[in-house]
This record gives C-alpha cells, structure tokens and sequence, in this order.
C-alpha cells in the first residue's frame, strides 16, 4: 500500500519493545562514571611521570644488589679490621633497599622478574671478590659505584626535566647518589687500586652493572 507524502510512520509495539531494550542494555553495559573519573587520574599521574616505572624498577633493583654485595663482602671480611667499615656501607645500602621497597608498593610498580637472581648474584660477587682480598672487595666497591652514580646523575637530569617533578623521588635519588659516592671515595681510600689486576676487575664489574641495569629496565 502506497504511503502518502507528510504522513507518519507508526512504530508497532514490537519496534517499541526492541527500541526500549536496546537502549536498557546499552545504559547497563556503559561504564560507570568513576571509572572513567579513575582511568583519568591515573592518565594524569602517568603523563606526570612517564619515567617513573622504570626508575623506580631499576633502582630497587640495584640497591637490592648492592645490599647483597655487602653482605657477601661480610660474610668473608666481618671479622677483619675492614669489617666495621664495609658493615656502615652496608647499612647504608640495607636502608636505600627499604625505601625502594616502600616506593615499589606506593606506587605500584611491577619489580623486575629477575629479582632472585640480582640477590644471589650480589651476594656471589660480593663474597667472591672479597676472598681475593680486600683490596679487590674496595675495587669491587669502586666500580658497582662508579655505575651507580652514574646511573643516578641520569635519572635525576631525566627528573628535573620534568615540569611536574616528583619531589619525593628527586630527593631520595638525590641523598641516595651522595651516599654512592661517599662509598666510591671510601673505596679508592681504603686500597682498591692496589687489587690486583685493578683496571681489568673494575671494568669488567662495571660491565656486568651496566647489563643488569639495562635489563632490569625492561623485565
């Protein structure tokens, strides 16, 4: 049947009943408005900190190592005349590790997988450099922080560019590299360079620090 010019369709009660559940269903199904107020809080906080994941990452991971590069280096030397002085070093490094602990959790940060083997690693070379001597544990010393202040003076340009800087994570980073070099210069003070083998031992140490940091970084 022919319909004419200007007249109104009519919906059947069927359309209408579709119509009606349609739009039901699509009201149901839209996320609720605090989801989307969450999804653009934590938008806000990422754009704030792009680099915050991976800084925080890397650095629990290194300060783990360095803590169990201490205790493998008390674990051979404790009782000897450098042991007080490696014990103070590794108090430091115990309380850099805590605090990287509470930053991981404060602000939900995956730590890298690889987590066990940075603790068994720190503590193998630890302890193994340190029954070469003490000389080579404070040659060990100089090169883990020779990288790791390094390390932070990076983060801390790559923070300061930040016009929303984190201020928590600047001044941690910030007393933690001073605490770095205290133990680099105690190292030098203290006969590293007179390990046997000095510049070989530290270079491939520091070789071994850039990698982990590198792949810490990502996994």
């Amino acid at each position: 049947m022919a319909i004419m010019k200007g007249s109104r369709v009519r919906a059947g009660p069927d359309s209408i009943g579709r119509l009606r559940l349609r739009t039901h269903l699509r009201r149901m199904l839209r996320p609720p408005s605090f989801l989307h107020h969450a999804r653009l809080a934590h938008t806000a906080a990422w754009k704030k900190n792009p680099h915050l994941d991976k800084i925080i990452r890397v650095d629990h991971a290194g300060e783990l190592g360095a803590d169990r590069i201490y205790a493998g280096q008390m674990a051979v030397l404790g009782n000897t005349a450098e042991g007080p002085l490696i014990k103070h070093m590794w108090e430091q490094e115990i309380k850099h590790r805590e605090k990287f602990e509470e930053l991981i959790t404060k602000y939900r940060v995956r730590p890298t997988v690889l987590t066990p083997l940075w603790h068994v690693a720190g503590f193998a070379l630890g302890a193994g450099t340190a029954l070469l001597g003490k000389e080579a544990a404070m040659a060990c010393t100089v090169a883990v922080e020779t990288v790791i202040v390094d390390h932070y003076n990076d983060q801390l340009r790559t923070l300061m560019e930040d016009p929303n800087i984190d201020k928590e994570i600047l001044e941690t980073i910030t007393k933690f590299r001073d605490e770095e070099q205290e133990h680099h210069d105690t190292g030098i003070d203290h006969g590293a360079e007179q390990a046997p083998f000095y510049k070989a031992l530290t270079e491939v140490i520091k070789t071994g620090c850039k990698a982990a940091i590198a792949i810490s970084k990502r996994i």
